[in-house]
């Protein structure tokens, strides 16, 4: 994992760039949620893709590939995190009082 973050720490860096825009954008959007079978769905699925990186069951290029990708989906995770977050305080600053 090491050697995937010094190789690709500029990747990680544009992921963590694109989940931060995502995120601030995310905040003044007017979309339905996600219904919570889909985010059940969803979780399952990024735990089976996490149970097998541990397991190592997937060799070779597909396996790296698979580390890559779960690597770089946490940069973006965070990076939408620290985007709304800071969206909606700027948003909530800016509102005139009521």
């Amino acid at each position: 994992m090491a050697y995937l973050i010094a190789f690709h720490w500029g990747w990680l860096l544009a992921s963590l760039l694109l989940g931060f825009g995502m995120g601030w954008i995310a905040v003044v959007s007017r979309v339905r949620p996600v219904s919570s079978r889909w985010m059940l769905i969803l979780s399952a699925l990024a735990a089976i893709l996490v149970a097998l990186a541990l397991a190592r069951i997937i060799p070779g290029r597909f396996g790296y590939w698979l580390d890559l990708l779960l690597l770089m989906f946490v940069p973006y995770l965070v990076g939408c995190a620290i985007g709304s977050q800071l969206r909606d305080w700027v948003v909530r600053r800016t509102m005139p009082p009521v």
